[in-house]
């Protein structure tokens, strides 16, 4: 009789082989090797060469409990193998050409996209019969993301990128407003993935989603529930705001929406690592903009209110060394320059908050200083914040001027702030950052 120090020392891929499904791999000649990274590319080759689907989910299932229970270095091993090991079948992929060439038929077409389909892309698609496949197989892009770069993992990765935009299609996705009375698990998650304004417990997360002047809603998947995918925070403000303070300050007094006449996206954070490139935004303030319409129909503005995490960075580059910092307003100049001028791969906006939104057709409508003073706010933007308005009519014109020509569309006052800077710096015979006159000590 087994005892039960023997029966913790059993590995997942024991587990496995010792039962009924275990006995058919056998049967079948595969036999994992015991090196975890080693069994995990025995069973992917076991789901591959699977031709009925009634025992893939089982094995499906015994794959991710044998990769979960792995190692990150094991994990990140099978990863960078598992797209080489399985290359395209060159002599398949062959005799479909030579059909189609023969045919041109709707069978032959079949025929060579079933032939040209990627090894990697099958087990992906097999993988996903497991139990919560679809969450397991974000994990493990999530692995393959923390990886260093290899040229195998760079092909899986474009594999998985390729099914997740399928799966995740902004058709499949339900909208839903996130409350005070929601579930405590996805409340839970709530204050765990908010990426821009930190939530200090559960006090300030009902601060945030139980007065009648704020919003919260999520986009989710049919497969993950109580999961986010991205959600975004909501203020009914009378006015345009200038500081994240006026929005999450403690004893904040709440208006009644009928006095709002703007909606503010606050913050937009996206939940799931393993679904970093997937396009949500775009769609979900959309939608959002498009409920909000059907709520609330006396709304006339949609804007954000964003940080600018790329402006510090930049700002240190423009500086001369040891030059001082920028005051108000000169920072303002600065940071409107940066977000117009300062471009990256495409020609589009070097900032990657403004790149998400200038590139869904909004203006940048203003710049702000001294509008977080959040030590993360202080890093990445010297407290800067700008909004970044929503007009229903304009986005296509704003979206074509951006693709098209590289032109970001802004407003009188933010395109007079960088006319302002260009005329100061002719004036100082083409000065670097940090050298106004308003300048105080960093």
């Amino acid at each position: 009789m087994e005892t039960p120090a023997a029966a913790r020392r059993r590995t997942p891929l024991d587990l496995l082989m010792n039962s009924g499904l275990g006995k058919l791999l056998r049967g079948i000649g595969v036999a994992p090797r015991q090196n975890s990274g080693e069994s995990l590319l025995d069973l992917a080759d076991a789901l591959l060469s699977l031709r009925g689907r009634a025992s893939g989910p089982a094995l499906a299932s015994a794959f991710f409990d044998l990769y979960e229970a792995s190692d990150l270095a094991a994990r990140q091993d099978f990863l960078g193998k598992v797209h080489d090991m399985h290359p395209a079948d060159a002599e398949a992929i062959d005799k479909a050409i030579a059909k189609w060439n023969a045919k041109r038929d709707e069978g032959a077409a079949l025929a060579l996209n079933a032939a040209s389909e990627s090894p990697s892309a099958r087990l992906i698609n097999q993988l996903n019969l497991a139990p919560q496949g679809t969450q397991r197989l974000i994990g493990m892009r999530e692995d393959l993301l923390a990886a260093s770069a290899t040229p195998g993992l760079a092909a899986l990765d474009r594999e998985l990128e390729s099914a997740f935009t399928a799966w995740f299609n902004a058709g499949f996705l339900e909208l839903r407003g996130i409350g005070w009375d929601s579930p405590a698990a996805l409340l839970e998650r709530i204050i765990r993935y908010e990426a821009v304004h930190e939530i200090h417990g559960w006090d300030d997360l009902r601060s945030r989603v139980e007065p009648i002047d704020r919003r919260c809603y999520g986009f989710f998947h049919p497969q993950m529930r109580d999961d986010p995918l991205i959600f975004v925070e909501v203020a009914l403000t009378p006015e345009l705001p200038g500081a994240i303070h006026q929005i999450i300050a403690e004893g904040r007094q709440p208006i009644d929406p009928r006095e709002a006449t703007c909606a503010i996206f606050y913050s937009i954070s996206n939940c799931q690592v393993g679904l970093k490139g997937i396009p949500f935004g775009n769609h979900l303030i959309k939608r959002v903009v498009g409920l909000l319409k059907e709520e609330l129909p006396h709304l006339k503005t949609f804007a954000t209110l964003s940080p600018v995490p790329g402006f510090a960075k930049w700002l240190a580059k423009e500086q001369e060394p040891g030059a001082r910092m920028p005051g108000a307003k000169d920072l303002r100049m600065l940071a409107a320059r940066y977000l117009v001028t300062a471009k990256g791969k495409g020609n589009q906006p070097m900032d990657s908050v403004a790149r998400f939104h200038l590139g869904n057709g909004a203006r940048l409508e203003a710049v702000h200083a001294n509008a977080d003073l959040s030590p993360n706010g202080q890093k990445q933007s010297h407290g800067v914040m700008v909004n970044y308005l929503y007009d229903l009519a304009d986005i296509e014109a704003n979206l074509f001027a951006l693709t098209e020509l590289g032109a970001v569309a802004t407003s009188k006052t933010v395109q007079a702030l960088v006319d302002e800077g260009d005329g100061n710096g002719r004036k100082g015979g083409g000065r670097k950052a940090g050298a106004a006159k308003d300048a105080v000590p960093a």
